[in-house]
């Protein structure tokens, strides 16, 4: 029992966050106050839902630095449907979301047919969506866009914010993709060994597109959230999302080499990610110093997975039983 939690990956990022949050209790009495705590939910949604797009690309051995951007665009686009072209919110935001769909596509066929490293292709793609979001807006944020869109975030069902049970729901249809479908467990097995999942039959370069497509359409709904949160469109949205959803993969134990991760624990790496962010901002720290500290944990995150084999061995010797023997 004590080997099974000991190698479960959902374990540690689970007592990292138990960790993280006595530590920013122990520094501000504000943190613990059911305002600030309904706070830290609403904020993560969006990373959260950002977030689970950047495991599935990673879980294939891609990156996706491009979801800042497609939130960025969505939310402009949502802001036109809507506010300038009057199209009711029942139709814009199932577009706003096919859109996203459509640029995680044009990411995966850059990367798989194509051939472009991911990192490079969704780089470039970063720009050119960005780009995309100033030019349909001419730079300028679109305000007040619809009374009816800020219940989709606002709005609780018996006391719980509605955006929890959006994140929820997401992360346990993923979970249940990832682990009881075809497609799902082919993206650890193209992660993992690409070759040898050539070899019996996955279609790598549509595996890899699927998840292309998910990061897209996941960024897509951060934006559908971020513009009912905040009642308008700008193309300024969503900037360092990218950072942040790749932090909360990687702070959850997904590896950047690929084939290894669970989308539970990156929900666990997301609420990390805003608690630390809530924690600096209640102590008044500045944002440069915000930035750096975030930094700091994507690096010690990272060196943890590529530390991983060392750190295990570790463990295990140290909760050996006395005369049990090791295997070397």
């Amino acid at each position: 029992m004590r080997q099974r939690l000991l190698s479960s990956n959902v374990i540690g990022p689970f007592a990292a966050l138990i960790l993280v949050v006595i530590v920013v209790s122990l520094t501000t009495d504000r943190f613990l106050l059911p305002q600030n705590l309904s706070n830290v939910t609403l904020q993560v949604s969006s990373v959260a839902f950002a977030a689970i797009g950047a495991t599935l690309v990673i879980l294939a051995g891609g990156i996706d630095l491009s979801p800042g951007a497609v939130l960025a665009l969505s939310s402009c686009t949502l802001a036109i449907l809507v506010k300038t072209l009057g199209w009711p919110i029942e139709v814009a935001i199932p577009v706003t979301l096919m859109l996203g769909a459509l640029l995680g596509l044009i990411n995966g066929l850059l990367s798989t047919y194509l051939r472009i490293p991911s990192f490079v292709a969704t780089l470039a793609t970063l720009t050119i969506y960005r780009g995309l979001a100033f030019l349909i807006t001419g730079g300028t944020p679109i305000f007040s866009i619809s009374p009816k869109l800020r219940p989709l975030f606002y709005w609780s069902f018996l006391g719980i914010p509605l955006p929890v049970y959006y994140v929820v729901v997401a992360f346990g249809l993923t979970a249940l993709f990832l682990r009881y479908t075809v497609p799902g467990r082919a993206i650890y097995a193209v992660g993992g060994n690409e070759s040898a999942a050539r070899f019996t039959g996955i279609k790598v370069n549509r595996t890899r597109m699927l998840t292309f497509v998910i990061a897209g359409l996941t960024a897509a709904a951060a934006g559908v959230l971020t513009t009912a949160r905040l009642d308008s469109g700008s193309p300024n949205y969503g900037v360092g999302l990218e950072l942040q959803a790749i932090a909360a993969a990687v702070i959850g134990g997904a590896s950047l080499a690929g084939g290894y991760g669970s989308i539970i624990a990156t929900l666990f790496g997301a609420l990390i990610v805003a608690v630390v962010q809530n924690g600096l901002n209640l102590n008044a720290v500045q944002a440069s110093w915000q930035q750096i500290t975030l930094g700091t944990i994507i690096v010690l995150a990272v060196g943890l997975d590529m530390w991983r084999k060392d750190l295990g061995a570790a463990l295990r010797r140290l909760f050996r039983r006395p005369g049990q023997k090791g295997s070397t």
